[in-house]
């Protein structure tokens, strides 16, 4: 049965790992094809914010439009990064920002 991937950095993924996902740690250069192969595989995407953000933006909205796997930017164990405004991204893509 397969399990949920996370794509982040090692501290993130150490807790991950121990709620049961299966975790990839890639270098910048095989990032892309990590979030491909997991998309291919996984039932359910766990991508960090961090690692989000080095993404090209249209890579990144396709993934996270698609409706299987379903494909999540989760915040890093250090902050580093910010999370997007969910509601204001949903907003946006539906034309109905304020």
């Amino acid at each position: 049965m397969p399990v949920p991937v996370f794509i982040g950095d090692e501290a993130s993924a150490a807790g991950y790992r121990l709620a049961g996902l299966e975790v990839r740690v890639p270098r910048d250069e095989e990032l892309r094809a990590a979030l491909r192969q997991a998309c291919d595989e996984a039932p359910l995407v766990l991508i960090s914010a961090a690692l989000a953000q080095r993404l090209p933006a249209a890579e990144l909205d396709a993934c996270l439009a698609g409706v299987t796997p379903p494909v999540v930017i989760v915040p890093d164990v250090r902050a580093g990064a910010a999370v997007p405004d969910l509601a204001t991204r949903l907003r946006a893509q539906l034309g109905v920002l304020e």
